[in-house]
């Protein structure tokens, strides 16, 4: 089976690793307690949603592949074309991070340690947004 789709949105640029951290005091010893600044949340909140649309009707369990091509929209005035590589932050290997835990806790797998192969594209684009491809790698999948 054979997971493929674009979404089509201007994607979010902040990134997992982003997540804010704070000082508690438990019983009178500082303790680190992580959370996510607001800009955080609404982009999970947006993937959240275009994601949640196309849930694969039995969830994944052996080796996959996913292909996530990250299509960012060309800035007005900028001399970016469409189909150029996207050179600039955000990482690509950070991009992934937020998307595949949300892809997790919506039942595409039960764990993101199952895909095998990735392969993470970011470009500039006149039409912006996000395609993703899952693909089981042999038996089991």
């Amino acid at each position: 089976m054979i997971t493929e789709f674009f979404m089509p949105m201007k994607p979010p640029t902040i990134t997992h690793q982003e997540k804010q951290v704070t000082i508690v005091y438990v019983d009178g010893e500082p303790k680190p307690q992580f959370y996510e600044p607001a800009e955080l949340k609404v982009a999970r909140a947006k993937l959240q949603a275009h994601l949640a649309k196309h849930i694969p009707e039995k969830k994944y369990t052996g080796a996959i592949r996913v292909i996530v091509k990250w299509l960012f929209p060309i800035p007005e005035g900028s001399k970016h074309f469409d189909g150029e590589w996207k050179i600039t932050k955000p990482d690509t290997h950070n991009l992934d991070k937020l998307l595949f835990d949300i892809m997790t806790d919506l039942g595409y797998w039960k764990d993101d340690a199952i895909v095998a192969s990735e392969i993470i594209e970011k470009f500039w684009a006149k039409f912006p947004g996000i395609y993703i491809r899952i693909e089981p790698l042999g038996l089991g999948s």
